[in-house]
């Protein structure tokens, strides 16, 4: 069975949708193909979600900044799931995207967006990723490769809600 594909969307594709990525293809086995795209790249992954990644014991070759236009050209691989991870409380932008995929939403504040001195902002690159491997592990345990589209939307939207001190929380 061939894997799952899940592209994990922000504004600047440096610091959330890269820790998604790499951290599902990291967990996920092979069983999931996970990709990371932006509507606005910065060109660049922050630092602090490289070293966030590299302490996790996370590989990080290959990982880079880049548009969502190779993905919504057509020419591309075929994606199951996008997962938008903007954070909308903050009035960020979330992309649109149209296609025959899952959609659903995560959102998580912008870990890049952090200010203070490099040990506040290590903290908050470690929370953000706490809390998406929280998510993942979540997706993880879901039987993605049997699931209704519209079963597997609504627990992608659920896993979506979960908090980093929801430990007892588990999608339907």
């Amino acid at each position: 069975m061939p894997p799952c594909r899940i592209l994990f969307v922000c504004t600047g594709n440096s610091a959330r949708s890269i820790l998604s990525e790499a951290t599902l293809n990291h967990l996920g086995h092979g069983r999931f193909e996970a990709h990371s795209a932006g509507s606005r790249p910065t060109g660049r992954v922050n630092p602090h979600a490289l070293a966030t990644l590299a302490a996790a014991g996370i590989p990080t070759e290959g990982l880079s900044s880049k548009s969502w236009d190779r993905f919504t050209e057509g020419s591309g691989t075929p994606l199951d799931i996008v997962v938008t991870v903007c954070d909308s409380a903050a009035s960020e932008p979330c992309p649109v995207l149209f296609g025959d995929f899952v959609r659903s939403h995560w959102g998580l504040p912008d870990p890049a967006a952090a200010t203070g001195d490099a040990a506040a902002i290590d903290a908050t690159f470690r929370q953000a990723h706490a809390l998406i491997t929280r998510r993942l592990q979540a997706l993880l345990a879901l039987p993605v490769e049997r699931m209704p589209k519209d079963a597997l939307r609504r627990a992608l939207d659920e896993i979506g809600t979960l908090g980093a001190g929801d430990n007892d929380a588990k999608p339907a």
